[in-house]
């Protein structure tokens, strides 16, 4: 799985570059799968990519069928030749995971490059990490219950 940790990320941008490159082999940002976006409000970075759902939605909108679980990766693939631009999947996409085509119209997401994301490789406060799904679970309950326990600290102290 892809994994984020805006509180890493710098918003240096250099993942949207890379993957634009790798993708559509042009140095456009804005053709990249992944996108950065600032909260403005907290001053925070924060990377936007298909989260590459267990039960994904942007599969089941699909009228024409054209987005499958490729079961090397496990990454959820858009089939440019089955997709007809309907727009579905963004409709539905609750992370705002799948781009437009300015060009074809169609849509496009992350495929985590054949399980080797280039953005990973180029994110260099290692905001993006490419991790299994139970390190990334393991890692999340740790961080709830590092979190869980400073809010005890702060409730004890004020008792």
């Amino acid at each position: 799985m892809l994994a984020i940790e805006p509180e890493k990320c710098t918003g240096c941008r250099l993942c949207e570059t890379a993957c634009a490159i790798h993708h559509e082999k042009i140095c456009a940002p804005e053709k990249a799968r992944i996108r950065v976006t600032k909260w403005e409000n907290e001053g925070v970075y924060i990377p936007i990519v298909c989260q590459q759902c267990e039960t994904p939605i942007c599969e089941i909108v699909c009228p024409m069928h054209a987005i499958n679980r490729n079961a090397e990766t496990g990454a959820m693939i858009i089939d440019d030749k089955l997709c007809v631009g309907c727009k579905l999947c963004v409709q539905f996409c609750p992370f705002g995971g799948i781009i437009v085509d300015d060009k074809t119209k169609k849509t496009a997401k992350c495929d985590l490059c054949s399980g080797e994301p280039v953005c990973v490789k180029f994110c260099q406060p290692k905001a993006l990490q490419y991790l299994d799904a139970t390190t990334l679970n393991l890692r999340k309950r740790r961080t709830a219950a590092e979190r869980f326990s400073e809010y005890l600290k702060k409730m004890l102290t004020t008792i």
